[in-house]
């Protein structure tokens, strides 16, 4: 994909565009609730997973995009975040089963997923528990959850012990974009400051994730990173790519972590020409 056209200004600031009319409600899951929205339609539904960092509300860039062209765009917080219920700190539940009461309650039986970061471990989990739902799976800037060795050994590598001590923006966010976009580095960390209700407990997943686990997987799949990601840097992106069969990739340029968010309209782009070739081809 082409990168950011460049003039005199440092960054051109994307302001957060008005958002789609959705209707907010909860659902209940084993032992807690959680909250979602929902754009409604007689769409094809993309289900939205948010990162660690983030809840719910932190699709802004993508909902009225995806609406507009079409689709029914749902997301929820995970037990925790931003006005879901609590999870267990003794004994924490599968995000992949709280996910599919909620596809269930909303009597969906194909989805499109579409997962940043942390999220993305869920969304690789589901997709192996439930494949006939997923009609496509899009995972940007994931570590996916794999626990083999030598992946292990790099992820490791690349975030040492006191990496974990910065700031989430520091983290999560290119440099470029945190020097150029002040205005939209206060509404990430806005955001992220909203998103944790109590203390973060992490769910569990449902499968062990391995090489072997990714190569299963036949719907078809994208992945996305920034290119200035410290956590899943584009050669980490290619590793896992090697293991999904088929698989799309796309390196956003100027972006960290979080690339749906300092460059929406390249991730957009990219997400909306992947969802149209699969719906014509399907």
């Amino acid at each position: 994909m082409p990168g950011r056209a460049f003039s005199n200004a440092i960054w051109v600031h994307e302001p957060i565009p008005v958002q789609a009319a959705a209707r907010e409600s909860e659902v209940a899951v084993p032992g807690s609730s959680l909250r979602y929205w929902d754009t409604g339609g007689d769409g094809p539904a993309v289900v939205l997973l948010h990162a660690g960092t983030q809840s719910a509300d932190g699709w802004v860039y993508q909902q009225p995009v995806l609406s507009q062209a079409g689709y029914r765009v749902i997301a929820y917080s995970r037990r925790g975040y931003a006005g879901s219920g609590p999870d267990s700190a003794t004994d924490p539940a599968v995000a992949s089963d709280d996910l599919h009461c909620l596809i269930r309650h909303l009597g969906l039986t194909s989805i499109h997923l579409v997962a940043a970061a942390h999220g993305g471990f869920f969304a690789i989990d589901y997709a192996l528990s439930h494949p006939d739902y997923v009609a496509t799976l899009s995972v940007i800037s994931s570590l996916m959850g794999i626990q083999e060795e030598d992946y292990l050994v790099i992820t490791q590598r690349l975030r040492p012990a006191w990496f974990a001590n910065l700031p989430h923006d520091f983290q999560e966010l290119s440099p470029s974009y945190r020097a150029g976009d002040p205005e939209g580095l206060a509404a990430w960390n806005r955001l992220t400051d909203a998103a944790v209700s109590g203390v973060r407990v992490p769910p569990r997943l449902r499968h062990h994730l391995s090489w072997a686990m990714l190569e299963s997987l036949r719907m078809p799949i994208l992945l996305m990173t920034g290119c200035s990601d410290l956590f899943v840097p584009p050669s980490l992106l290619r590793m896992q790519a090697a293991h999904l069969l088929g698989a799309e990739v796309h390196v956003i340029a100027e972006a960290g972590h979080s690339p749906y968010w300092e460059q929406p309209r390249l991730c957009n782009d990219v997400l909306l020409d992947f969802l149209r070739r699969q719906r014509e081809a399907g």
